[in-house]
């Protein structure tokens, strides 16, 4: 049996590994387009940098875009489940409370891409970073405003 796109199955063999590189995908809730506030794009941004400080991940590259979020990390302590728990539990309600209302934000799912030996990490970030131009956002993704990178690019 073929497992449903988005099913928990998806999620069987997923492994974490410490020190490896990750890009990573998650969706708000319906693809609702929640990220086009600065403060609500603003949470999202502040609480990866937090993640890194409490050194649970080390954060190379990140993007909000409208209705997700895609960012590239390499896993320093702990899972990525766990990393993901924290970050979507913690944003959730940050954003609920400034918005004050209940309700849920994030799709329970996130996709996760561990970056291999044949991949160079630079192709993944300017991958990555390069998201609202492709989504016709912006024409250089330098114009865009909700966007981190540890490298001056």
């Amino acid at each position: 049996m073929k497992p449903q796109k988005g099913s928990h199955f998806l999620r069987k063999g997923r492994t974490s590994i410490k020190n490896q590189r990750y890009l990573i995908t998650t969706a708000v809730q319906e693809r609702k387009p929640i990220f086009t506030e600065p403060q609500i794009a603003e949470i999202v941004l502040t609480s990866l940098h937090w993640l890194e400080k409490q050194e649970k991940i080390i954060l190379d590259a990140a993007v909000v875009m409208p209705d997700h979020l895609h960012f590239v990390a390499a896993l320093f302590h702990g899972s990525l489940s766990k990393l993901m728990h924290s970050l979507k539990s913690y944003t959730a309600k940050r954003i609920n409370d400034l918005l004050n209302r209940q309700e849920s934000i994030w799709q329970t799912q996130y996709h996760d891409h561990a970056i291999r030996k044949d991949e160079t990490l630079i192709d993944v970030v300017i991958y990555t970073l390069n998201n609202p131009v492709r989504a016709g956002l912006v024409k250089d993704f330098h114009d865009y405003p909700f966007w981190y990178c540890r490298w001056q690019v």
